[in-house]
């Protein structure tokens, strides 16, 4: 039985290895929302310059997506860091999201279709990493205690490896990172969505 992985020291493994670098490698790290990045940011902007990409076609409805980019921006403005963070927004094309849940509309909340989502945010930050030469790309999703780490670290690196651009491991919510998230939110006053963002998760707990 293959042993549990500890992605949080993994993380913390290649943290102290670029830190003997000279040059401060680049991120590329998808954002689901302002709340969920904001640990992540603090911790990561200290050892890497990152470049925050909003993608999320999953959201809904059209409203919701532009209130959570808004609130992303202004955290980015705001938040004090040692190294840049940067911003940049994909295509709100609901479209790809739907074409990927189709025939899963009625499974569970956490199941295949979530894993299908996971997998088309986290593509398109990794063919975005690769065709900018950044060095590293990730997902902030992991710091949820409601989203599967093992899996969304399983669907990224199989995608780092077949489009070829190293996938940062995370278990963001380890180290009380989920706990941190909400002191930053309630600190900058950040708007807390109460579902994933999807239509199947609204109402409920995504």
């Amino acid at each position: 039985m293959e042993a549990k992985r500890n992605y949080q020291k993994e993380l913390e493994n290649i943290i102290e290895a670029i830190n003997n670098q000279e040059m401060i490698p680049k991120l590329f790290l998808h954002s689901c929302c302002a709340p969920c990045s904001s640990y992540v940011l603090e911790y990561l902007s200290d050892y890497f310059e990152i470049t925050l990409f909003y993608y999320n076609p999953n959201i809904f409805p059209e409203e919701e997506y532009f209130k959570r980019i808004r609130e992303q921006e202004r955290l980015i403005r705001h938040m004090p860091v040692r190294n840049p963070v940067h911003f940049t927004q994909g295509k709100y094309e609901p479209e790809a999201f739907f074409g990927i849940a189709r025939g899963l509309e009625d499974v569970k909340e956490g199941g295949e279709r979530c894993f299908r989502c996971y997998e088309l945010r986290m593509r398109e930050a990794a063919l975005q990493a690769k065709a900018r030469a950044f060095d590293y790309f990730t997902t902030t999703l992991s710091i949820s205690p409601l989203k599967n780490a093992a899996k969304i670290n399983e669907i990224g690196e199989a995608i780092g490896r077949e489009i070829g651009v190293p996938y940062l491991p995370s278990d963001f919510k380890k180290k009380n990172g989920y706990k941190r998230s909400l002191e930053l939110s309630k600190a900058y006053g950040l708007y807390r969505q109460d579902y994933c963002g999807c239509v199947f998760s609204r109402g409920g707990d995504g």
